[in-house]
């Protein structure tokens, strides 16, 4: 059975959610969607299935998409399990992309914000689609970005 669905979010956990949400703002320009959150209960451990859950953090509209576009939901939980190594490879969620006019310009303004490389900026045709520019970096805990422009 197919469902009818329409994007909402997508859930960061950060290690220092105000930390994420300035550079998301800073170098994207994504926008915060108030309130701040801060919560916790017993709704939010069975939900969560995180025994003594307590949250903070905020959503931060995506760009592009004007005000009701779809949201990075940046969330810091009082308990945090151990990071898993930036890999591109590694299973589950891989990256988040943002489509931008100047890879190269784009790079240099994620790294002066704190994010750090993952790969080389590379550029090859993708048959059928156009020719790509992109690279893989990490925000500043690590998880990774992807910066692309397509030519068709």
């Amino acid at each position: 059975m197919r469902i009818k669905a329409k994007y909402a979010h997508t859930n960061l956990v950060a290690r220092d959610w105000k930390r994420l949400v300035e550079f998301y703002v800073s170098v994207f320009g994504c926008e915060p969607v108030p309130p701040e959150r801060k919560i916790s209960g017993q709704w939010l451990d069975d939900a969560t299935g995180v025994a003594n859950a307590e949250i903070e953090g905020m959503h931060l509209r995506l760009p592009g998409f004007g005000d009701d576009g779809p949201t990075l939901e940046i969330f810091q939980y009082n308990q945090q399990k151990e990071p898993q190594e930036t890999a591109a490879n590694r299973p589950g969620f891989g990256h988040i992309a943002f489509a931008v006019d100047d890879v190269q310009a784009a790079r240099d303004a994620v790294l002066a914000a704190g994010g750090t490389n993952v790969g080389k900026i590379v550029t090859t045709e993708i048959p059928d689609a156009g020719e790509i520019t992109f690279v893989y970096l990490a925000d500043p805990e690590g998880n990774i970005i992807e910066l692309q422009k397509w030519s068709r």
